[in-house]
């Protein structure tokens, strides 16, 4: 199969370029004491991910989601779910999942926590379950979304943690995220390390009461060789570099663009303007509208449902047929929207990955 062979709207991966991104990261993260968490999150495919725990220098996966880390359980043994987790039916699950894979490992699933609610919540499913389920103190770190607000409410809460059967407190965690898309490095540079010195802060408020505090993770890919160097840092939960997106253009992480949504040209109707059948439900515009890709003086004035429409110079020889390349702004919510990925080498599709986390894996096992 070809390129020109594929049904459109269809996400398109390099995997030539993926692996390049894949090698990159993990070679800085190959000596020193922090490690790579890759988040599965950015891309919701085992495909990638078995290929970024083979480069190496990894200490687990990242997910987002409970659904996630029921996918990745099946071939890894150290998952962070870095999001809170509330609820009897999910805390269930995890603890579920924490059982399967004890045998392999002690400690095999970790969540954050951030409230006196998520930790009775687990340790209720946990006992249920006759399993173990790791936690991180979740600490706001200046992303203002979820995370305790100072050091004495984390202390609490990991006081709170050791009280429990089937919890295990490893440590505390922290996502910049805030600082990821700065683009001047210098401002990028100091805001994380700012952030970092606030987390490392509160790891030695945990062990200074003789808690257990092993893991202090954070980062991304706008931060990686910043956080990651930090002492006290001990895993980074980067994600988007794999791919990349507009997003991180201009950031200056040294990744390139490893996918993009291949589109149809299915209409011309005037000189200065075509549209395309690749509209926001293949590509979303919460970082903005996507890039088009090789076709010179080509904007995105509207991302609609299902047309992408371009503005194009008069002289444009893109005509009705033609394909069409959009670079999406952001990776995790693109890739959330379709079935695959189409892996190329050169123009040749060579394999199809299934990007079998997307949505909510968990509601169509229940149909």
């Amino acid at each position: 199969m070809r390129l020109s062979d594929i049904s459109t709207p269809a996400l398109v991966l390099d995997r030539a370029a993926l692996d390049r991104n894949i090698r990159r990261m993990a070679a800085f993260f190959a000596d020193g004491p922090c490690r790579l968490r890759p988040h599965f999150k950015a891309h919701k495919t085992p495909a990638i991910a078995r290929r970024q725990l083979a480069a190496g220098s990894c200490s687990g996966l990242t997910c987002a989601t409970v659904g996630e880390a029921e996918i990745v359980s099946a071939f890894c043994d150290d998952i962070l779910i870095a999001n809170e987790v509330i609820g009897a039916d999910r805390c269930g699950r995890v603890a579920a999942v924490a059982r399967a894979l004890r045998g392999r490992r002690g400690v095999a699933v970790t969540v954050a926590v951030d409230s006196p609610t998520g930790i009775d919540q687990l340790a209720a499913a946990a006992r249920a379950a006759d399993s173990v389920i790791g936690v991180l103190v979740d600490v706001d770190v200046g992303q203002n979304r979820c995370g305790v607000t100072s050091a004495d409410a984390a202390l609490d809460l990991a006081r709170r943690a050791m009280t429990h059967d089937g919890l295990a407190l490893r440590g505390v965690m922290g996502y910049e995220g805030h600082v990821q898309p700065i683009r001047e490095r210098t401002s990028r540079e100091e805001a994380a390390r700012q952030a970092m010195t606030a987390l490392v802060a509160v790891a030695g408020r945990l062990r200074g009461a003789g808690l257990p505090c092993d893991i202090v993770s954070a980062g991304g890919t706008g931060t990686f060789d910043v956080s990651g160097r930090v002492s006290g840092v001990t895993e980074i939960q980067a994600g988007s570099y794999a791919l990349m997106d507009t997003d991180y253009d201009g950031v200056g992480v040294p990744f390139e663009q490893a996918f993009w949504v291949l589109g149809t040209v299915v209409s011309r109707p005037a000189a200065d303007r075509c549209v395309a059948d690749c509209g926001h439900k293949s590509a979303t515009k919460d970082h903005g509208v996507p890039v088009v890709h090789g076709v010179p003086g080509a904007t995105i004035t509207a991302l609609n449902d299902e047309h992408a429409v371009i503005a194009l110079p008069v002289d444009s020889q893109l005509r009705v047929g033609d394909r069409v390349r959009l670079v999406p702004s952001h990776v995790d919510p693109t890739a959330n929207l379709h079935d695959v990925f189409f892996v190329i080498d050169g123009d040749a599709v060579v394999e199809t990955w299934p990007i079998e986390a997307r949505g909510y894996p968990e509601h169509r096992a229940r149909r």
